[in-house]
Order: structure tokens, then C-alpha cells, then sequence
């Protein structure tokens, strides 16, 4: 059983930094795809960063330049620095994984989500 638990989110106050981390366990392979989400109040989720099991990552343009993804396989964690917090990223964020090496085919497992509020 795949399960994914994030953790490292909390409230910051704008221009400051947070590092989410999301520990995977149940899964086959390192090499899937896998990425970062979030949903803030009264809006749908949206992609904010995935990585495919080749390395290559699409960031939203959001937050380009300010977030970065890394992963370290042999802890099956997936990280999300987050530098330069604005407000407008409050929102709780979510770590999923595909179950192929290339993300177009998906997400197919969900971490319940970590809290990250930011205050100006």
C-alpha cells in the first residue's frame, strides 16, 4: 500500500522560507514521477512543481525561480524549498506520485497534505 506523508509546513511571514518534505513508502520503484500541489482557500488545486524519474521538472510560473523540488531516492523523500514566500502561496500543499516514469500519464496517490501559511 502506497502511502505518502508530508510534513514541514507552518506559518511564515512573507520573503521568508519553508521546507516541506514527503516520505513515500509502499512504493516499487524510485523511478515514478512525482510532484508538488497545493489548494488554497476557496480555490481548486493546481500543480506547483513535478519532477519525472529522469530528473527533468515543469514548475508552475507562480513560482519559478523561488521553489525547488529535489528528491533523495535512497529515503524515498521528495523535498519542496520554498524561498521568497508570498502570501498568495497560503495554501495546504500536497506530495503525490504517478506509477509511471513520465508525468503526463498522472498521479495516481496522494499525501493528506501539510498546512503552509504565509503572512505579510
Amino acid at each position: 500500500q502506497v502511502q505518502l506523508a508530508e510534513s514541514g509546513g507552518g506559518s511564515v511571514q512573507a520573503g521568508g522560507s519553508l521546507r516541506l518534505s514527503c516520505a513515500a513508502s509502499g512504493l516499487t520503484s524510485s523511478r515514478y514521477c512525482m510532484g508538488w500541489f497545493r489548494q488554497a482557500p476557496g480555490k481548486e488545486r493546481e500543480g506547483v512543481v513535478t519532477i519525472n524519474a529522469y530528473g527533468r521538472t515543469n514548475y508552475s510560473d507562480s513560482v519559478k525561480g523561488r521553489f525547488t523540488i529535489s528528491k533523495d531516492a535512497a529515503k524515498n523523500t521528495l523535498y519542496l524549498q520554498m524561498s521568497s514566500l508570498k502570501p498568495e502561496d497560503t495554501a495546504v500543499y500536497y506530495c503525490a506520485t504517478g506509477r509511471r516514469d513520465y508525468c503526463a500519464y498522472g498521479m495516481a496517490y496522494w499525501g493528506k497534505g501539510t498546512l503552509v501559511t504565509v503572512s505579510s
